[in-house]
């Protein structure tokens, strides 16, 4: 991607819910620098309230946190906003998304540990999609 790319390119913002505070400082930092605008948040209420007042483009998730888990969260975004796209992240082998959860049918999951980059890649694969 060229510098002009960059430029072209409309703002992405992401709604960040990760639970672990290091983790979401990494996801925060790789994805600020390829770009993306984030609001991160600890818990999954949290980042619903925010986006019950500013639109985002993503919302990337971890599934298990506290208050409300990732799954409820994306479900609650969809309903506000039908077009927001969604991307799991999840340190839980076992956590998988099936048709009998609430979880929309065409999210993303990326399963821990992961490298930055892979994140940033399927990120942005997602949002060109």
């Amino acid at each position: 991607m060229s510098v002009y790319d960059f430029l072209e390119r409309p703002m992405q913002r992401i709604l960040l819910a990760e639970d672990d505070d290091s983790m979401r400082r990494f996801l925060v930092g790789a994805l600020e620098k390829a770009g993306y605008q984030v609001a991160s948040f600890a818990d999954g209420a949290q980042a619903f309230a925010r986006l019950q007042h500013e639109p985002f483009t993503l919302l990337l998730t971890d599934i298990v946190m506290p208050e409300m888990d990732g799954i409820e969260l994306a479900r609650r975004a969809t309903e506000i906003d039908p077009e927001i796209k969604i991307m799991f992240i999840t340190g839980f082998a076992g956590v998988t998304l099936n048709t009998d959860n609430s979880a929309p049918k065409d999210a993303k999951v990326l399963s821990k540990p992961f490298h930055l980059k892979d994140l940033v890649r399927e990120v942005d694969r997602l949002l060109e999609a």
